[in-house]
C-alpha cells in the first residue's frame, strides 16, 4: 500500500508556543520530540506537494497560555503554514468543529489523513475520533504526538506516558491507524 496513490492530507494540530509551561498543563511531558518528528513530516509533505493543513487552538478561557491574546497562541516558528497551506483555528478540541475543515477535505477529495500534534489524549484524540466517524481513512503518528500528567478523581497522577498509550490504544484500529513515522515513510 502506497499513501501517495491517495489523496492524503497532513493534519497538524495545536503546535503552539504555549504548550512550553508545562506545569499549566499538568507538568512532566512525554515525547520531548514530538515537534521535531512533526517537522520531519511537514517538510515531507511540502517535498511530495502533498495537502497540509495546520489547526491551532484559540481557547476562550483568557488563562490559557493558548488565549489569542497571549504568546502562547503564537505557532512554533519551525512549524508555521507557508503560502498555500491553510491555518485554521478551533476553539474546542476537535478540528472540524467551528472550521471549515470537512468542507476543505471534502472539497478536494481528500480521504485519507495523517494526524500529529498536541495533545495526544486532547484534540489530537478528539480530532481523530471525529475523522474516524466521518469516514476518512487516518493514520495518527505516534511519535509526532505528546501529552502531560493527569490528575484522577482521587487526586493520584497518571504519568503523560500512560496517558499517552492508552490514548493511542483506544484509538487504534477503531478510529485510526496508529504508527510511528519511520513506519509511516514506508508507506509513503
Amino acid at each position: 500500500m502506497s499513501l501517495t496513490n491517495k489523496n492524503t492530507a497532513l493534519i497538524l494540530i495545536d503546535l503552539q508556543k504555549g504548550w512550553a509551561k508545562q506545569d499549566h498543563w499538568g507538568g512532566n511531558r512525554n515525547n520531548p520530540n514530538a515537534e521535531e518528528v512533526a517537522l520531519e513530516l511537514l517538510n515531507t509533505w511540502r517535498e511530495k506537494g502533498l495537502p497540509i493543513f495546520h489547526v491551532i487552538h484559540g481557547s476562550k478561557d483568557p488563562k490559557s497560555e493558548l488565549h489569542p491574546d497571549k504568546p502562547g497562541f503564537e505557532m512554533l516558528e519551525a512549524l508555521k503554514p507557508m503560502d498555500g497551506e491553510p491555518l485554521l483555528v478551533k476553539n474546542v478540541n476537535s478540528a472540524f468543529i467551528g472550521t471549515d475543515l470537512q468542507e476543505r477535505l471534502e472539497n478536494q477529495n481528500i480521504d485519507t489523513l495523517v494526524i500529529a500534534g498536541l495533545t495526544t489524549n486532547h484534540c489530537v484524540s478528539t480530532t481523530t475520533r471525529m475523522a474516524g466517524n466521518f469516514g476518512f481513512e487516518v493514520y495518527l503518528i505516534a511519535d509526532a504526538t505528546a501529552t502531560f500528567d493527569r490528575k484522577g478523581l482521587d487526586g493520584s497522577v497518571f504519568p503523560a506516558e500512560i496517558i499517552h498509550q492508552t490514548a493511542l490504544a483506544s484509538l487504534n484500529e477503531e478510529f485510526a491507524t496508529v504508527l510511528n513515522k519511520a513506519d509511516l515513510l514506508e508507506i509513503l
